[in-house]
């Protein structure tokens, strides 16, 4: 393998820089029960796979919903070689919202429990 296979570069120029999270958005984009999904897997595994999160919808459906965490600044998105790998923005969060994530994830938690 050559230094520019192995390499990780963004896979896509819509993520937005720390400071410009916006709150509205953010909050927008755990509204959906299958987006809370992603994001608590996330949460559990860290970096994964795209296609490794099995969801119930379509590949272009699972792809919009990829795309509108990553929009809202829950996601970081990268890719290395042909795959994309995708994880939460942990620090990112909490640096722009201290305290939310966490608070986020349990409320979540208490009304939706795991299977």
């Amino acid at each position: 393998m050559t230094a520019r296979e192995t390499a990780s570069v963004p896979a896509d120029a819509d993520q937005p820089a720390t400071a410009d999270i916006c709150l509205s958005d953010f909050l927008q984009g755990f509204t959906d029960p299958l987006r809370r999904k992603i994001v608590h897997r996330l949460v559990a595994d860290g970096e994964v796979g795209c296609g490794d999160i099995e969801l119930p919808v379509t590949r272009a459906t699972g792809s919009y919903h990829f795309r509108i965490l990553r929009r809202a600044g829950w996601t970081h998105t990268r890719v290395a070689g042909r795959e994309r790998y995708v994880s939460l923005r942990t620090d990112d969060i909490e640096s722009r919202f201290p305290g939310l994530l966490a608070a986020l994830l349990a409320a979540d938690r208490n009304i939706n429990p795991p299977d």
